[in-house]
């Protein structure tokens, strides 16, 4: 037991070396809520499919939310081609593969993911539902930073 032990400690045990900062997360300065809502609602107008910003109340992060309605039979082709209008005319990258059904884009510090809609019923004809939620890393904005107290 002594000998594992002490081969344990000898193999893992070694001190971390400071590899100094992080680098960061995304590069180029902090894009603009209004900048990214604006290029993803032209991109997926573009395709026809009609969004409308939704209130952001989440306070300290920024988050946005796109929600509209698009024809059932032809949203999944009307989603894929407005994410490759974002990639080839605004600059958006592939984002991380999150599973079948869904859609990510990453540009500078945000994150744009969306869901196909699930099937629609044959007979019911509505409108399918595109909900799209845009995420920020960092803000860059005072929200995202606390403050120190003053004294501290």
């Amino acid at each position: 037991m002594a000998a594992l032990m002490t081969a344990t400690s000898t193999a893992c045990g070694g001190p971390f070396q400071d590899l100094g900062p992080l680098p960061p997360r995304f590069s180029g300065p902090p894009l603009p809520a209004d900048t990214v809502v604006s290029e993803m609602t032209a991109a997926l107008a573009a395709e026809g499919v009609m969004v409308a910003r939704q209130p952001s109340n989440t306070l300290g992060r920024c988050s946005e939310r796109l929600s509209g309605r698009h024809a059932s039979q032809s949203v999944d082709s009307a989603l894929q081609a407005a994410f490759a209008r974002a990639r080839s005319d605004y600059g958006w990258q592939a984002g991380p593969d999150l599973g079948s059904g869904t859609l990510t884009l990453t540009k500078g510090n945000w994150t744009v993911v969306t869901s196909h809609p699930a099937a629609p019923v044959p007979s019911q004809g509505d409108p399918a539902m595109v909900v799209m939620s845009l995420t920020c890393l960092d803000p860059g904005g005072p929200t995202a930073t606390p403050t120190p107290a003053p004294g501290t």
